[in-house]
């Protein structure tokens, strides 16, 4: 099934069950209000939601009109917002371009941080430049949102903890990275609101497409109009099995988490890329030089990510950015 979050004025706005077309919605909140509410009591909210939609996909509830522009992100506020970095050709090409080495422990030990989720974005909400000299980028990445996580979950019994899947575009202001990381604290500044893909989707929603901890569809990434990226899920390094493991080694997780998977990469260039950060270091590794620039004001950018039948799983993340 897929859910998606509707405004109405309150900050997590009104839960809805979207038709398999995405083209229709009803109103779930009899069942739970917001997603959030769903989430806390999942063993009797999932079933319940799963009889709507069986009864909506065969045409025995009658869908309304859903316009993407009346959604919020599925989750308009999250407990924790957590990030991988999963692909680890992303993390070479980065580290390459800039003389660094990878940490030897690449591909034993995750690389993640803590985001912000207080305030998230929604699907179709502008992206705000308070200054074009900080750098913006774009993220395609995919997501898992959780349900209550135990402290110590092992990677093989991850999986029941995995609600639902999404899309993100985790925006970052690439040019106050250097400083941040030279503090040897972390990301902050350079991390404003992220968004989030319009609808959140249960993982038997992708067939066999979710397997092994992992999303195996192709994110198509657009910005300007032109595709700049059409790249498999299949490649990430660490699944989001191997993820929460790593993450709830030393504490536990409420429900309403969400976990990412980090930028999308393909070792393929010709698959293209899922944010700016990567081309520029791939003409950085090429030529010395880094010539594509970072988003202005009057850009736009698309993310989504189609199954083999041609559906729009998650919807559209379509954005423009203004000057703030």
């Amino acid at each position: 099934m897929r859910l998606a979050t509707a405004r109405d004025g309150s900050r997590d706005g009104r839960l809805l069950l979207v038709h398999r077309d995405g083209e229709a919605a009803v109103d779930a909140s009899a069942v739970a209000p917001s997603l959030q509410a769903a989430l806390d009591r999942w063993e009797t909210a999932g079933p319940a939601l799963a009889a709507l939609a069986a009864s909506l996909d065969a045409g025995r509830v009658r869908g309304e009109p859903l316009d993407p522009r009346s959604l919020l992100s599925p989750l308009p506020r999250a407990f924790e917002w957590i990030d991988g970095s999963a692909f680890l050709s992303h993390v070479r090409r980065v580290r390459r371009s800039r003389g660094a080495e990878p940490p030897p422990t690449l591909e034993t030990d995750p690389l993640c941080y803590q985001g912000g989720s207080g305030v998230l974005l929604a699907p179709t909400e502008d992206i705000p430049l308070p200054d074009p000299e900080w750098g913006l980028d774009f993220e395609g990445e995919v997501c898992a949102i959780l349900g209550d996580v135990p402290r110590g979950v092992r990677a093989a019994d991850a999986g029941r903890h995995v609600r639902l899947l999404c899309l993100a575009n985790d925006l970052t202001y690439r040019n106050l990275v250097p400083g941040e990381l030279a503090k040897g604290f972390g990301f902050f500044q350079s991390k404003p609101a992220t968004a989030y893909s319009p609808f959140a989707v249960t993982p038997d929603e992708l067939g066999p497409a979710w397997r092994d901890g992992r999303v195996h569809l192709r994110i198509t990434v657009r910005w300007n109009g032109k595709q700049v990226g059409d790249v498999s899920g299949a490649e990430m390094h660490f699944s989001f099995h191997d993820l929460l493991q790593h993450v709830a080694r030393t504490r536990a997780f409420t429900a309403g988490t969400i976990l990412g998977s980090g930028t999308l990469s393909n070792e393929d260039r010709a698959r293209g890329w899922t944010c700016i950060a990567e081309q520029r270091a791939l003409e950085m590794i090429d030529s010395g030089a880094a010539r594509t620039r970072f988003m202005l004001a009057g850009d736009t950018v698309e993310i989504e990510m189609r199954d083999g039948a041609g559906r729009n799983v998650f919807g559209t993340i379509a954005q423009r950015v203004v000057a703030a």
